[in-house]
């Protein structure tokens, strides 16, 4: 099997690991918070975080992968990035109404897109700019709902939007400036983003429900959610590091309103949650721009092999360096041309 059908493999099943666990631990979670009563949302966040650390450990103890130590500055800064973002969520999530937490949710695209551009040189053709346009309208008839703004929970979103931006292009920047996998990354990084919430997920669960994550009544049931919940964290957080790092962060915000769909069609099915002809009509939009995002980067990626090819082969055939001074392309021999690394450059485009 040629590399580029093995990864075309690797990035279909790290996706469809995506969807499965995150879809699975959102049900898992709403029935431990809203059915059993357990709100404590960052706390149980730094649950998850220390169980795949865990893991991981079991697993390089296992020698199923190998630890790749680099800069430590850059992996301690990576986890509390991390840690921060997801606490200024919560807290996003806590002073906002839930429909402005959605428009929250949906700006994180657009932002990427900009700060790839401005910052990495990242291009983004009309068609995948129209294909996020349409994807972003369905996700939002689907789910905002009412838009209550107010100053602090205003600059909260906004912290939140740019902390998750910049977190999610550095799991892609940090895999490929450091040549780390997804695992060797979340096993280094997992201890620091677990640790700053653990320090503040009581303090900030408290602030948000008037409640005391000690003082809970851990039922027999409470607990074998909260293991389950958990064990499928495993699932989410490793598949995370690797959709970002075999496609892109705008890849894997597309993937996640996916999910966000796919959320409200089981929570209906299996849940009976309320669902209106909005919500229809949002996912069926939603959906078209899911297709036209993966048609137009599927189409621009074989583009960009192709010609990545044409080069390779023009190259080989002017070998001879007096040919290539007459054709003014003599410099071009000082410049590897190697098709894997061209290849990760628009992985966003092999979505």
């Amino acid at each position: 099997m040629s590399e580029s059908k093995r990864f075309q493999l690797g990035t279909i099943g790290a996706l469809s690991l995506s969807v499965v666990s995150s879809v699975s631990i959102v049900i898992c979670n709403k029935a431990l918070m809203s059915s059993l009563g357990f709100r404590f949302a960052t706390t149980l966040t730094s649950w998850h975080l220390l169980v795949t650390f865990c893991s991981l450990h079991v697993a390089l103890w296992m020698k199923l992968f190998e630890h790749k130590p680099f800069d430590p500055r850059t992996v301690v800064g990576f986890g509390i990035l991390n840690g921060i973002s997801i606490g200024l969520l919560n807290l996003s999530l806590g002073f906002n109404s839930v429909g402005f937490y959605q428009m929250t949710k949906l700006a994180i695209i657009p932002c990427t897109v900009l700060l790839e551009t401005l910052f990495l040189s990242k291009k983004f053709s009309r068609s995948i700019q129209l294909s996020l346009c349409v994807l972003l309208l369905g996700v939002g008839i689907a789910t905002v709902t009412d838009l209550q703004l107010n100053f602090l929970g205003s600059i909260l979103s906004l912290l939140a939007i740019l902390t998750t931006c910049v977190a999610q292009i550095m799991t892609n920047t940090i895999q490929k400036k450091f040549k780390v996998s997804s695992t060797q990354l979340l096993y280094q990084s997992s201890p620091y983003q677990a640790m700053t919430l653990f320090i503040s997920g009581p303090f900030l669960d408290k602030f948000l429900t008037q409640q005391n994550v000690f003082a809970f009544r851990y039922t027999p049931q409470v607990l074998v959610f909260i293991a389950l919940s958990c064990l499928i964290a495993v699932s989410v957080n490793f598949s995370t590091f690797l959709v970002i790092g075999k496609t892109s962060p705008v890849t894997y915000q597309v993937l996640g309103h996916l999910k966000t769909c796919l959320v409200l069609a089981f929570g209906y099915i299996l849940l009976h949650d309320p669902f209106n002809w909005r919500n229809i009509l949002g996912i069926l939009v939603a959906l078209i721009g899911m297709v036209l995002y993966s048609y137009y980067c599927s189409r621009e990626g074989q583009k960009k092999i192709a010609e990545v090819s044409v080069q390779l082969q023009t190259k080989e055939g002017e070998s001879d360096p007096l040919i290539g001074l007459e054709k003014g392309v003599g410099a071009i021999d000082d410049v590897a041309l190697p098709i894997a690394p061209i290849r990760k450059a628009d992985k966003d485009l092999n979505a």
